[in-house]
């Protein structure tokens, strides 16, 4: 298990024309992993069935946008958190800030350890 990536030439951020470019590592994602694939890796170690897994996979993901939608951090134990996030316009006074001042809602997400700790003791090899 092992992390590919590559060197990515990236230029200075708000300079005209890149400014000085250097290199950096960057991810190679190898493939992306579909609800189905987890779904059959999952029964594995599973006794539940392929329909009972799924259910379950969309009632969470059903709850957890209920959930988030009512301003609640979710907590899911070793997988990590999401919670509600907003951007917002600057007022002069807690009085003129309102619903208007927002320019963005988003969800933010906190990996657990578990998954930090896995990244992390994954390895990392060049493409």
């Amino acid at each position: 298990m092992a992390i590919t990536f590559k060197a990515q030439e990236r230029g200075e951020p708000g300079v005209t024309g890149g400014g000085v470019k250097k290199y950096y590592a960057s991810v190679v994602f190898e493939k992306e992993v579909s609800i189905d694939a987890l779904v059959k890796e999952i029964e594995k170690f599973s006794a539940l069935s392929e329909p009972d897994i799924r259910g379950a996979i969309l009632a969470l993901e059903n709850v957890i946008q209920e959930k988030l939608a009512d301003g609640h951090i979710v907590r899911l134990d070793k997988l990590g958190s999401f919670y509600p996030s907003l951007k917002s316009a600057p007022s002069d006074t807690p009085e003129q800030v309102s619903a208007g001042n927002v320019k963005n809602v988003g969800i933010n997400y906190r990996p657990g350890n578990r998954l930090i700790t896995t990244l992390k003791n994954a390895g990392l090899k060049k493409a």
